[in-house]
């Protein structure tokens, strides 16, 4: 084991020695590998970011959730559909809930036209909802100061708030929130909970608008509905969500949920159903599509980095074939001429592999300014894209190996 090292060593010194005797051919040759190595870098922590951030996005919609969403109708429209149906409601969500097993919870939500939001510290622009409790577990929204209200507090008409974090800024800017009060339009409420910060890289996905909590304010969902105003002929909830079973598949949960729901509604296309799995899948197809292409190129440039190595490899045999000769003549083996080459081939990949990994972070971190996508990192990501491009760099060099140790040792010497 000890003699197989010390040859070893022996073999990558006489390349390194080699590779630098002809620096331009070299760095000519590391080219191909160099930017091979980057592009897949950089395209899988693009990839890896892009997965994450889309995870992390539709959390707040909730990958195990189905939304019903009202329709924004134009008012001849909407007089039309009123007949026929009063739109999403409360009662709508009780019947689901009821009638279809693989719902195991539902929250509603209304927004309300504001004109006033103040506190007697300052005021605000935040966007007031009236929530169910449950509200803020299926939207994955927990308190960083204070407590979420409860079902008691609905149940009695509390006049109570959650605030986002914007707004807590906005409104008490010398301290805490919590225990204060804030007046939204007419109505008194005092806070009893700050929400925490998810800090989300983007407010839209897939075309649909999340995230924005630090900027709202919630208020218990009954006392919403009898204590501030309404629009005219508006529906008593702009959104159902529904937590669906883990076992249950969401396209067939969104074609019972929108059955019973079309007939409850007289058939009326007065609401959507958005499906966040669906979007998610959405998503990596196309992330897919740019995961393959990018993969495709650099697969590319890896191929022509590996031709390189070949071609670098047997103008090496060429000029070295009376130093073969002399080898084989003092008793080296095929098999020790081989390895020679094949370690040569693999310092060349090395070489071109780690420059190639400092390319990509760089290419990587530009392309995530440039174009405001996230950017992760996996170590056996960029250990993969290392071994693959060794990979080639030694199936390309196996041929001026075998040329190589297959070089008659007499015709050899002879042609120096």
């Amino acid at each position: 084991m000890q003699q197989r090292l010390q040859n070893l060593s022996i073999d990558v010194r006489q390349a390194l020695g080699q590779l630098a005797h002809h620096r331009l051919r070299t760095a000519l040759t590391l080219l191909g590998m160099v930017f091979g190595v980057g592009a897949v870098i950089a395209m899988l922590a693009v990839s890896e970011g892009g997965k994450r951030q889309a995870l992390e996005l539709i959390e707040g919609m909730g990958l195990r959730n189905l939304l019903a969403e009202a329709r924004e109708l134009d008012s001849e429209s909407l007089k039309e559909v009123r007949k026929h149906s009063a739109g999403l409601s409360i009662r709508d969500a009780q019947s689901i809930d009821a009638t279809l097993p693989f719902v195991e919870d539902w929250a509603g939500s209304r927004r309300f036209r504001t004109w006033t939001l103040f506190s007697r510290e300052g005021q605000s622009r935040a966007s007031v909802f009236a929530v169910s409790p449950s509200y803020f577990a299926l939207s994955s929204l927990e308190a960083n100061r204070g407590e979420i209200f409860d079902e008691s507090a609905d149940r009695a008409f509390a006049q109570v708030a959650v605030i986002g974090s914007d707004a807590a800024r906005d409104l008490f800017p010398n301290g805490s929130a919590v225990g204060k009060h804030i007046k939204v339009n007419h109505l008194w409420l005092e806070v009893v909970g700050v929400l925490r910060d998810r800090q989300l890289a983007d407010d839209e996905f897939e075309g649909r608008e999340i995230g924005g909590e630090a900027n709202h304010v919630y208020l218990p969902l009954q006392t919403g509905l009898t204590r501030l105003k309404k629009e005219d002929l508006s529906a008593e909830l702009d959104q159902l969500k529904l937590r669906i079973a883990a076992e249950t598949r969401p396209a067939q949960a969104a074609r019972a949920i929108d059955a019973l729901l079309s007939r409850r509604h007289g058939e009326q296309n007065d609401y959507q159903l958005i499906v966040p799995a669906r979007l998610l899948a959405q998503h990596q197809q196309t992330q897919r599509i740019f995961t393959i292409v990018m993969s495709a190129v650099a697969g590319i440039s890896l191929l022509v980095g590996g031709i390189g190595i070949m071609n670098i490899m047997l103008a090496s045999v060429l000029e070295r074939k009376s130093e073969i000769g002399l080898l084989r003549a003092v008793g080296a083996r095929e098999v020790d001429i081989v390895r020679q080459f094949l370690v040569e081939a693999t310092v060349i990949a090395l070489i071109g592999a780690g420059i190639g990994v400092l390319l990509g972070i760089v290419l990587a971190y530009s392309i995530a300014a440039f174009a405001g996508w996230a950017v992760a990192w996996s170590l056996l990501v960029i250990a993969l894209a290392v071994l693959v491009c060794v990979g080639i760099a030694v199936g390309f060099g196996v041929y001026p190996a075998l040329s190589a140790a297959r070089l008659d040792p007499v015709l050899a010497l002879q042609s120096e």
